[in-house]
């Protein structure tokens, strides 16, 4: 099935409606070749949004996609790449955790380095500052849009409040507004885009990406058994994850929704990629893979899509429950 292509919410852009991320994989788990190799693959099926952000392997992952795009020599009108600023890759105060106006503009150029780029296409405040007035924030993002140094930005798993005040001052000062949030959403974590997002996405006609579709892995059912060796739950920096890896109640559920997805004849990744692009509201869902195969299971979810009726939404919706 051909890619399809989301508007941004209410902007021009539109976006691939899947995309490809460069969390955990980019230097942790994949070398140049290895992107180089997964960026083509991904782009020859359509894909035209790529996912950083310069605290990904502490900047190396930024560099790691700059190498890649300078040997793939795309035209750079056909790609969209993204990056986000929060927490900084130094310690000094006015470095980390902050979206002041000094630590953003200077980022700013740190990234366009490391990538090997003149403009990003989309900037994220990868998390709120409650240190910093958000009027600074949204001033400091205007110019740097009106710099050229960015086209777009929005916000990453901000509070819809904070995300309203944002539109809102700029509307005020005829800024460059905040165009899309960046939140984790899977059928195991949906209470905030289907809850506290609902009137933000509704009303503003805000634009979504999303991230983590398949719960660090969960759902595709390789931790069923235990933790695999070579998986992202093995990698001590995320540590955190493997109490979620391992819980009995959320693999019971998982090995349920396998049973549906073998009754569709697709993977369980795809159909949990595919129920994601279900949601209207959803721009574009950013997969992450190690692999190519793992790389190419994933853009299946594309010919897995027709195949969520009415019935099966429900069947899901039943297995899954009230979620998180």
């Amino acid at each position: 099935m051909d890619m399809q292509y989301r508007h941004l919410g209410r902007c021009g852009l539109r976006l691939s409606a899947l995309s490809l991320g460069s969390w955990v994989t980019f230097h942790e788990q994949v070398d140049l070749k290895g992107a180089v190799e997964m960026m083509a693959a991904a782009y020859d099926a359509g894909v035209n949004f790529f996912d950083n952000a310069e605290i990904y392997g502490k900047g190396k992952s930024e560099e790691l996609m700059g190498a890649a795009l300078k040997k793939l020599g795309w035209r750079r009108g056909s790609f969209i790449v993204s990056t986000k600023f929060y927490w900084g890759l130094h310690d000094g105060v006015n470095e980390k955790d902050t979206l002041n106006r000094k630590y953003l503009l200077g980022a700013m150029d740190g990234s366009l380095q490391r990538l090997g780029l003149e403009t990003i296409d989309l900037l994220f405040c990868h998390r709120p500052d409650p240190h910093t007035p958000i009027e600074e924030t949204v001033w400091a993002m205007h110019n740097l849009i009106q710099s050229g140094k960015a086209l777009y930005w929005g916000t990453s798993e901000w509070a819809a409040d904070e995300i309203v005040a944002a539109i809102h001052i700029a509307e005020r000062h005829h800024l460059h507004k905040p165009v899309s949030e960046q939140a984790g959403y899977n059928l195991f974590r949906r209470k905030r885009v289907e809850g506290e997002y609902a009137r933000l996405l509704r009303d503003y006609q805000y634009g979504l990406t999303t991230w983590s579709p398949l719960a660090s892995g969960l759902l595709t059912g390789k931790y069923n058994d235990g933790i695999p060796a070579g998986s992202r739950g093995t990698i001590e920096r995320y540590a955190w994850l493997r109490e979620r890896l391992t819980d009995p109640a959320a693999l019971q559920k998982v090995r349920a929704l396998g049973a549906i997805a073998a009754e569709l004849g697709v993977s369980l990744a795809q159909m949990s990629i595919a129920w994601l692009l279900k949601n209207p509201h959803v721009s574009s869902v950013i997969t992450g893979a190690s692999r190519l195969e793992q790389l190419r299971d994933n853009l299946g979810a594309l010919e897995a899509l027709p195949k969520l009726d009415t019935g099966v939404m429900e069947q899901i919706a039943a297995i899954i429950g009230e979620g998180e």
